[in-house]
């Protein structure tokens, strides 16, 4: 133990920032130093925080060197915003709840702390109560035998609807899902977990649904979760309807039941604590007492976790997974329900996470020359699939910008149509398109036919809000159709500039691509000058999806150095095999298994390793510095789903390897 203490500022002096000065007051390790406000004459300010200094203005609390951590108590809107901003200013945060919007805004919060290297917490305070340690201990005892169900709820009335009231209004993102319904799944996860001897579980199935008033937030709303072990958790959540708030666990042998348990059974000043155990007709209760003020076992956590160095809190306080999972399923249930915050759509979304315009597009991604494009394009290539809301994605179309990365690959498939709309308003937003090198695809399988194209992309256009693509590419090839009459197609859209630079095919071999040149030049065609088909340092053995065609092998490898033919390389790492999820003794990934696995792929693999450990780099680092470093236009494709993924791949940029050691790693 130490005596020195954390020197606490507030952010955002509401009636949550009254009970956190409390607990401070009561904590052990922990002082109240400054608040700051945005208006520093509002009445009765220095009255409720006396001890403290008012500090005028956010930025300046951040900028104070008085300050070690900061407690954010602003509303739901500014959580993430702010507690980046900490972090870019080397301040510890505790974040009330819930600690962003969503899973994706939580995971950038993580990100900016984990490279500062500073704490940040999300402040569900009945988590580091003892009741919650009691209750744990109770489950994992067997004393109401096997965990079945869980039943938690968290809701009361205001009466009436108020549109632009924080618990109502959609731009300050309220309703009852984040404002309270985030406690029972919390709570319903922590069981869950104890019950398997984990800190925390997330459940395998999520169902949601609500009740939506006219600013289109919850005004009450109840979920299923399902989880692997088979409990299953019945959560509900209100701001418009007086609920029991009661905690129900059901157990082969008993149950057990807590009242308000986020209060510990009190208020904001003090709870007791009380947890009965219903077995036989019979009822047993425990009390937890809780002397000093409720919020005092929060405020002490967070502080020695400071003192200790670390960056998240212990079980089971909320560590950074556990709030990721929790907002995971807060976001499944918001979807469920049709909830889309206004504040997360583009038209009001203008700025970046930490609230400010989007910056330069340079940084460690280098430019370069691509044959058939005039404007300079980066390295590598961004693909975006997986997100499904603008929010979540342009966080990492963001960071990407500000990497220096500038080409994007959309297609028309990819997320029916969801990939191409949120690229649209991203950059519409952004202001970037003319920067922007786009990848546009179409004609998939099974609808690989020439009409196909200009109609696909007449749709992708006004999905892109674009009138043209910088690159595109037909997804698929059909060998049933004359080569000749997909160069017609494509050539009759660059003729009408919906095409404006290079165009060939994804997934095409080199025989029909050499067909392909030889029509164009032979009729005064535009000759394809660009494939996208797999290349890595594994070669592909088995198709990852049908129609799929790689240009990894030593044949097709020629034949790009022959033509000097730019190829956009999609899975450009293997798709794992160059990570820990794959290894000889390592069977249990299908796909892995499939399409990689091989005596030649693993010796690669082996030389990725040894000189990754050579040059102080990951093996994944090794694969995709192989592909940047080919003797033929070759432009990665890589897929972060988040920040620190991105931030991984970019890494390959501090490798340059050499033509020896890129022999070397191909065949020892």
């Amino acid at each position: 133990m130490t005596d020195k203490k954390i020197r606490w500022g507030i952010i955002g002096p509401g009636s949550i920032a009254k009970a956190f000065r409390g607990g401070l007051n009561d904590s052990q390790h922990g002082v109240l130093a400054a608040i700051a406000t945005r208006n520093p004459d509002r009445p009765g300010l220095q009255e409720s925080f006396p001890e403290a200094r008012i500090v005028h203005g956010y930025e300046a609390l951040l900028a104070d060197k008085e300050i070690d951590a900061v407690y954010i108590a602003v509303p739901h809107t500014g959580h993430a915003e702010w507690a980046v901003k900490a972090a870019q200013a080397g301040k510890h945060v505790l974040v009330e709840k819930p600690l962003a919007l969503s899973a994706h805004e939580a995971d950038a919060v993580f990100h900016a702390h984990r490279k500062a290297g500073t704490f940040a917490g999300e402040a569900f305070m009945y988590r580091v109560h003892p009741q919650a340690a009691k209750l744990i201990e109770l489950i994992q005892s067997g004393v109401i035998g096997e965990v079945r169900m869980i039943q938690s709820s968290f809701g009361f009335s205001m009466g009436k609807f108020q549109p632009e009231h924080r618990l109502f209004a959609s731009a300050l993102a309220g309703g009852g899902i984040m404002d309270v319904g985030c406690y029972p799944v919390s709570m319903a996860r922590l069981i869950a977990g104890a019950a398997m001897g984990k800190p925390f579980a997330d459940p395998v199935k999520v169902s949601g649904a609500a009740t939506l008033n006219a600013e289109g937030t919850d005004d009450w709303a109840a979920a299923m979760l399902s989880f692997e072990n088979g409990i299953v958790a019945q959560v509900s959540c209100a701001v418009m309807a007086n609920l029991d708030n009661v905690l129900r666990i059901h157990g082969s042998d008993g149950r057990i039941e807590v009242p308000d348990f986020w209060f510990a059974n009190g208020d904001r000043d003090q709870g007791l604590g009380r947890i009965d155990i219903i077995k036989g007709g019979q009822t047993d209760t425990f009390s937890v007492a809780a002397e000093p003020h409720l919020y005092s076992y929060e405020a002490e956590a967070a502080s020695l976790a400071i003192l200790a160095g670390k960056t998240e809190f212990d079980a089971p306080g909320m560590s950074w997974n556990d709030t990721l999972g929790n907002l995971r399923v807060l976001d499944k249930w918001r979807s469920d329900a049709g909830i889309e915050f206004s504040v997360e759509k583009s038209v009001n979304r203008v700025h970046t996470l930490d609230n400010r315009p989007l910056g330069a597009n340079q940084g460690i991604i280098p430019k370069r020359s691509i044959p058939g494009l005039e404007k300079q394009a980066s390295a590598v290539a961004l693909g975006f699939e997986d997100f499904k809301t603008f929010s979540s994605g342009a966080i990492l179309l963001d960071a990407f910008w500000e990497k220096g990365g500038n080409i994007f690959d959309t297609a028309f498939i990819y997320g029916g149509g969801y990939t191409e709309k949120l690229w649209g308003e991203w950059q519409r937003r952004s202001g970037v398109r003319e920067q922007a090198a786009l990848i546009g695809k179409g004609a998939h399988s099974p609808l690989v036919y020439p009409d196909v194209i200009a109609k696909q992309l007449t749709q992708s256009l006004d999905r892109l809000q674009t009138d043209y693509v910088d690159i595109y590419f037909m997804h698929r090839d059909n060998l049933d159709v004359p080569v000749g009459e997909f160069v017609d197609a494509m050539d009759a859209e660059v003729k009408a500039g919906r095409i404006r630079g290079p165009y060939g095919g994804s997934n095409w071999t080199k025989e029909r691509m050499d067909e392909a040149i030889a029509y164009a030049r032979a009729n005064g065609k535009t000759a394809p000058q660009a494939l996208s088909n797999n290349f890595a340092l594994a070669e592909m053995l088995d198709p990852i999806w049908a129609g799929c065609v790689t240009a990894a092998t030593p044949d097709f490898k020629e034949w790009l150095i022959d033509r000097q033919v730019t190829n956009f390389s999609w899975s450009s790492q293997a798709r794992g095999f160059f990570t820990d999820f794959a290894g000889r003794d390592k069977r249990d990934n299908e796909e892995l298994v499939r399409c990689w696995y091989n005596d030649q792929n693993f010796g690669r693999r082996d030389r990725a390793i040894a000189l990754g450990k050579e040059l102080g780099h990951s093996p994944i680092h090794i694969a995709l510095a192989y592909v940047l470093a080919q003797p033929f236009p070759s432009v990665p494709l890589i897929g972060p789903r988040r920040l620190i993924e991105l931030e991984d791949s970019l890494k390959a940029f501090e490798i340059k390897l050499t033509p020896e050691q890129v022999r070397w790693l191909e065949q020892g």
